[in-house]
């Protein structure tokens, strides 16, 4: 369903993406209890893991048991990354409810994250659409175009190159194609243009913002998104992830602080922040010693505080400086 001016979706790729970028193994029962916090907190759409040999990310070995507990939880997306034909009969197995692949716009980046080039991928893609129209056309496939706004094995990645192969995706019948910053080096007023010529060549098969945090400009880049149309935007409680392909890349933007800006901003998210601040302590439990980021966490819900619905919080906000 399209979005409003004023409403966003916020896909919380913590349990892929953020965990994919850690050295510890979280446990399955408390990836199990994340999840069912980040449920409770109004999120909507989560990506819960991907499905790669556990040799290469023992992180999400268990995907396939995650996933069957986060399908028993109601009125959300359950989304899984695939970068191949395999994984995604896998995922399918499962019952997931939207397919996630990883299409570089970068040929030396699609080589170390995927091991095939961009031209193979695309042909992948077309191998994976077909498999979804013939064994369960109900979920959709999201494409994320990833270094779309640079890279660091090959420097920039040239726009019109990036609005080609969105659009080769887009012709092999995948439902959304979005654009990453896996390497956190976009700045906003390439957001705004390239997401703006993003739209423009898709319409509404133009799709979400995935934005990195690694230069502290995770959060005026998903503004500048939002200004060129986009409704839908990636983020991982405590800041959590990165590429383990890409040197250098940190820092997905931080759920709460994103959740934050645009309920301040009156644009609705769905997301009750408080209970999204308390998911924070399973994600501690299930990862001790693990750095947890984000700017709210740290200041908390400013005095006078209200939701983009007119809702007021729950308890009251106590001003950073009494609370010293």
């Amino acid at each position: 369903m399209p979005l409003s001016e004023s409403t966003v979706l916020i896909s919380e790729v913590g349990p892929r993406d953020g965990l994919q970028s850690v050295k510890s193994v979280m446990p399955t029962a408390a990836k199990c209890a994340w999840i069912d916090a980040l449920h409770a907190a109004g999120l909507r759409e989560i990506e819960i893991g991907s499905f790669v040999p556990a040799r290469r990310l023992p992180q999400m070995a268990d995907v396939a048991d995650v996933v069957r507990h986060a399908l028993a939880l109601p009125g959300w997306t359950v989304m899984a990354l695939v970068p191949n034909l395999q994984g995604a009969e896998a995922a399918l197995a499962t019952g997931v409810h939207k397919l996630t692949l990883p299409v570089s716009a970068s040929e030396a980046h699609s080589l170390a994250n995927v091991r095939k080039t961009r031209a193979d991928m695309l042909a992948e893609l077309r191998r994976i659409v077909a498999l979804r129209d013939a064994q369960a056309p109900a979920v959709r496939i999201e494409v994320g175009l990833s270094t779309a706004f640079g890279c660091t094995l090959q420097g920039p990645v040239p726009e019109d190159e990036v609005l080609r192969l969105a659009e080769a995706a887009a012709a092999a019948g995948v439902d959304e194609v979005g654009l990453s910053d896996t390497t956190g080096m976009a700045q906003p007023a390439q957001v705004r243009r390239l997401f703006t010529r993003l739209g423009a060549a898709l319409g509404e098969r133009a799709g979400a913002a995935h934005l990195h945090n690694t230069r502290g400009l995770g959060l005026a880049n998903c503004l500048a998104a939002y200004e060129a149309g986009v409704r839908t935007f990636d983020s991982s409680q405590a800041g959590l992830g990165g590429c383990p392909y890409a040197p250098g890349a940190s820092g997905n933007v931080v759920t709460e602080d994103l959740v934050f800006m645009f309920e301040a901003m009156g644009i609705a998210t769905g997301v009750d922040l408080e209970a999204l601040l308390a998911a924070r302590a399973p994600l501690r439990a299930g990862l001790p010693g693990e750095p947890l980021y984000g700017m709210l966490p740290e200041a908390g819900l400013p005095l006078g505080f209200t939701y983009a619905d007119g809702r007021l919080p729950r308890t009251p906000s106590i001003p950073r400086q009494a609370a010293a």
